[in-house]
């Protein structure tokens, strides 16, 4: 028999009585919390956008933050942070509270600019938490006019003839207008000369003024020029086509498979937000991207509605990514 001496007994019941306070404290917490997610959102959530207003990634985020709010009856606001490649607003939501009420609208370059510069300082996989991927849509490769070639396979041909004679210009270093071309010089160990601009529209002017040869934009961008036929379209980037272009092959026509590149937007919160309110907002953007006025938008756009869980926007994100980091390693890019 083993009889415990009275210290030993006040000792023990001294620590159940301070387990059962803490608990008593931790239950009205924790109650606390969960009233919070239930009543999410009860006030504003931004929506930052990292780049300037008038860009298409603005676009997409204003449509949202109306319609969002419209769906959950609440108050979705846009908060433009432009800068360092669209780095800065990044970087600030990435540090934002973990609570639903900022959120990232985020493009192409959120996984093309962290996977080629390293002052992007920001990782896309481990700071966010996938909510909701929007939509899809590729670019189109254009071309001068007088350029003696009308398929991406007479292009590849005049760039083995003529290695690093051939110019393209891109919307920046990095961004996925450049990225693409990397890729597919990548692919057929081509050499083309890459010509970074501050955006596709001027890049597209000194095509169409003879100053370069090719650029890629996304189709709303070039159809104007395409339709009064100052620049022709070769392909679009990616495996299938748009039907904004019905008359433009896909690369996997074009000969090239394997190369499917679209520009996406999605939104993205700070890692750590809770399920419950990642869940709400998820559902909220599968409802608006299936509204009818939302659809003709996105027609008008050129992009495809893609509605799906946050699980598979993580994996598209994560894939992106990884992806980009293998051609910028392939082709040695040192982008400052």
């Amino acid at each position: 028999m083993n009889v415990k001496s009275p210290g030993t007994l006040s000792r023990r019941h001294a620590l159940l009585l301070s387990a059962g306070a803490a608990a008593s404290l931790m239950r009205p917490a924790a109650a606390l919390a969960q009233a919070a997610t239930a009543a999410y959102p009860d006030r504003a959530v931004r929506i930052v956008v990292p780049f300037a207003p008038g860009a298409g990634t603005d676009a997409m985020a204003r449509l949202m933050a109306q319609k969002l709010g419209d769906v959950m009856n609440a108050s979705f606001v846009v908060d433009n942070r432009a800068g360092a490649s669209g780095a800065i607003g990044t970087q600030y939501v990435a540090q934002a509270p973990a609570d639903g009420y900022t959120l990232l609208l985020v493009a192409s370059p959120f996984t093309t600019v962290a996977a080629s510069l390293p002052s992007a300082n920001y990782d896309p996989l481990q700071q966010f938490a996938p909510v909701g991927l929007i939509a899809t849509g590729p670019l189109v490769w254009a071309a001068n006019t007088k350029l003696p070639v009308s398929t991406m396979k007479e292009l590849v041909a005049l760039a083995r003839q003529k290695p690093g004679v051939l110019n393209y210009g891109s919307a920046g270093a990095g961004g996925v207008n450049h990225l693409v071309l990397e890729l597919l010089k990548a692919r057929t160990g081509t050499f083309i000369t890459h010509i970074p601009y501050r955006g596709v529209a001027p890049a597209t002017m000194d095509m169409i003024g003879g100053q370069i040869e090719l650029v890629t934009g996304t189709i709303p961008a070039l159809l104007p020029f395409i339709k009064n036929g100052s620049v022709k379209p070769l392909a679009v980037t990616s495996a299938r086509r748009s039907s904004a272009l019905p008359g433009v092959p896909s690369m996997l026509e074009a000969g090239f498979s394997g190369i499917d590149v679209v520009n996406y937007f999605a939104l993205m919160a700070p890692a750590g937000t809770p399920a419950a309110i990642i869940d709400s907002l998820n559902a909220a953007i599968n409802k608006v991207v299936a509204l009818p006025e939302v659809m003709l938008r996105f027609k008008a756009d050129a992009v495809d509605a893609v509605p799906g869980s946050p699980a598979q926007l993580g994996q598209f994100i994560e894939s992106d990514y990884r992806a980009w980091r293998k051609v910028v390693k392939l082709q040695n890019l040192k982008i400052e």
